[in-house]
């Protein structure tokens, strides 16, 4: 794989964050946040069943790779829907979304062949660090341990499905039907966890935030959907870390809905996180 990473990709992956960044604030200012999951995955299901409707088959060798992926990113789902019980927005996001670039990134050389120049390494660590910061200003207090712990195990999970997909969709030879593969999979996945976890109490809150969660599950599908072609076009830890620079959306979002505090620390993070884009796109 090379070690450029093409501009319009790249400018696409940041997008991609953008967006991810605010579907995850819709579902943490969900009143119900299990209702809201659950319409994520109605949202997703119906999208990737469109998408199939115009895509391809993918190839043989990638089906293994999606059943995976369908099962992490229910994990995923449902360690994003703890942290988010557990603490603050601007404090679990960026921990969780940190914590994956730096996985990617030493599973992708070590495993996968990847490699990336000097410079775009540095890239990927300056995203990770401005992403610790991010999530660490103001100190971690003992009630903060139990959404630490959650925020980078969702990180975990978050470094297994990028890796899991960016192989699959390699495999696959079309992205948008691999894509409608794993929304179509992912989505009743989502909802059968939630209708585990809530039963019936569930349903009241699905008819009454229909209008938050829908919107939010398409959100999420432009944003993923993005990030999988880009796994096609770049290193996959360069996707992973570029993707990551929608934490400072999630900084913005925190401080002006959510009303947390960000400060000079978070700030000076926000700007490491800047200058690792930069870094990652030095040719």
């Amino acid at each position: 794989m090379s070690h450029t990473f093409p501009l319009l990709p790249a400018l696409a992956v940041i997008l991609a964050g953008v967006l991810h960044a605010t579907w995850n604030a819709l579902a943490k200012a969900a009143a119900d946040r299990y209702a809201g999951f659950a319409l994520i995955g109605i949202a997703q299901a119906g999208a990737g069943l469109l998408m199939l409707s115009l895509a391809a088959v993918p190839a043989r060798a990638s089906w293994p790779w999606l059943a995976t992926s369908v099962a992490l990113h229910a994990v995923y789902t449902w360690l994003l829907a703890r942290s988010y019980e557990l603490g603050d927005f601007n404090q679990v996001y960026p921990l969780a979304r940190g914590t994956g670039p730096l996985i990617v990134a030493f599973v992708a050389a070590t495993a996968l062949g990847e490699r990336l120049t000097l410079t775009q390494l540095a890239g990927v660590a300056a995203i990770c660090g401005g992403l610790g910061a991010l999530a660490f200003a103001g100190g971690a207090s003992a009630r903060r341990w139990p959404a630490i712990g959650a925020a980078v195990l969702t990180g975990v999970s978050i470094a297994g499905y990028t890796l899991v997909d960016g192989v699959g969709v390699r495999h696959a030879g079309t992205a948008t039907g691999y894509s409608g593969w794993l929304f179509f999979g992912m989505g009743p996945a989502v909802v059968a966890w939630v209708t585990v976890a809530r039963g019936r109490s569930m349903w009241p809150g699905v008819r009454a935030q229909w209008r938050l969660g829908l919107p939010g599950g398409l959100i999420s599908v432009l944003g993923y959907g993005i990030v999988v072609w880009a796994q096609t076009r770049g290193a996959l830890a360069a996707v992973a870390a570029l993707r990551e620079t929608g934490v400072i959306t999630g900084a913005i979002i925190g401080a002006v809905f959510f009303h947390e505090r960000m400060g000079l620390p978070r700030l000076a993070a926000a700007g490491v996180v800047v200058a690792g884009v930069a870094l990652i796109n030095v040719r």
